[in-house]
């Protein structure tokens, strides 16, 4: 059991970090289409960059159940 959860949050970390870095770069190409640099502006996130964002939290969430039942389980 120990291995399978373990295996689990590296698979999940892994994911939860390409995502995140790919927010990152989708934020940064903003300003190539003349967007505000300032970042002070206010945008709805939709298609890809919604997908992402919502993508990014559900991941996060499973990180943190895994290290949760690491620690009771394990631990």
């Amino acid at each position: 059991m120990e291995v399978y959860l373990n295996l689990a949050m590296v698979i999940v970390s892994i994911a939860l970090i390409v995502v995140i870095i790919l927010q990152s770069r989708g934020a940064g190409l903003g300003g190539l289409a003349g967007g505000d640099m300032g970042g002070g502006t206010y945008h709805a996130r939709r298609g890809i960059e919604r997908l992402l964002f919502n993508f990014t939290i559900g991941l996060s969430v499973t990180f943190f159940v895994l290290a949760i039942l690491n620690v009771v389980l394990v631990g």
